[in-house]
């Protein structure tokens, strides 16, 4: 069974999701701890039931019970500024990824191995909503984010000494303490909207202090839909004449190298540079009565 399929069938149950249309998140914390405690011998026949016959009742039983210590754990992280249903139900996940890999044969209670997974799906759930940019990607940088606030004795910046215990503490440079304090010391602003909620008096957003010489992208638009209009009817026009004039005006006005004199195309033609004079301009005439048409 993938732990999808499991996921799905151990959710199965009559309980509110936390914080849905269904139920308040008072009502899921009153419904959660109204499921009794399984006892050692409960827990282990359920968890064998479930390991070697996989019965899903069991395993639902199993998560139910535990439901009460995954609201416990949440609480503990309300300090990071998200939803607390939130939290919840990604403890939840955990949870049921705990209960799908539990041994009763280890000896330990599923409460102390499913802490692990619990914290651990709750973490990667903080990590990837508390900033717009992730503020930990390393596990020194992990360890430092959901330590150095309990670390700190008092409000506002930790001096030397105590940077220095800090890093000591938690096996960390000291300058890794201090940007990790950098970081979680600052808040995201909207990239193009007001830093604050007084739109008249907000200091600008950052996008105001970006300079460019390039044209309005709308303005943009129009010019090289312009000018691709005009190429297409350049090509119409140079279709409509003879080869030889045709050659004449790309030589005289479209190419890329200094343009061929009249005497130039006369000698190759044969013909006076008078007659080449009025090739090219009769077929400009051509050219330019498609262009104004």
């Amino acid at each position: 069974m993938t732990d999808i399929a499991a996921s799905q069938a151990l959710v199965a149950n009559n309980l509110p999701v936390p914080g849905s249309a269904l139920g308040s998140l008072d009502a899921y914390i009153g419904a959660v701890h109204r499921i009794p405690v399984l006892t050692v011998d409960e827990e282990q026949q359920l968890a064998r039931r479930f390991r070697d016959e996989e019965d899903l009742a069991a395993a639902r039983e199993l998560v139910h019970s535990h439901l009460r210590f995954v609201v416990h754990v949440a609480r503990g992280y309300n300090g990071y500024g998200l939803p607390l249903a939130d939290l919840i139900q990604e403890g939840n996940i955990g949870l049921m990824k705990a209960v799908k890999r539990f041994d009763p044969d280890h000896g330990v209670r599923l409460v102390s191995f499913a802490v692990h997974w619990i914290r651990a799906e709750m973490h990667e759930f903080i990590l990837k909503n508390w900033r717009i940019v992730k503020v930990a990607t390393t596990k020194a940088q992990r360890k430092l984010f959901f330590n150095l606030r309990k670390s700190k004795k008092r409000l506002g910046w930790m001096n030397a000494e105590e940077v220095r215990l800090v890093a000591q503490d938690l096996n960390v440079s000291e300058r890794e303490v201090l940007e990790m304090e950098s970081r979680l010391s600052g808040r995201d602003i909207g990239f193009d909207a007001p830093s604050s909620d007084d739109e008249d008096h907000a200091p600008p957003s950052p996008v105001a202090f970006l300079s460019t010489d390039e044209e309005d992208p709308s303005e943009l638009y129009e010019r090289e839909d312009e000018e691709d209009s005009q190429l297409t009817l350049l090509r119409e026009g140079l279709s409509t004449l003879d080869a030889r004039s045709r050659d004449i005006v790309a030589r005289r006005w479209l190419g890329q190298d200094s343009k061929v004199t009249l005497q130039e195309l006369a000698d190759e033609y044969g013909v006076s540079a008078e007659r080449i004079r009025q090739i090219e301009a009769n077929a400009l005439k051509k050219m330019r009565a498609l262009f104004t048409a």
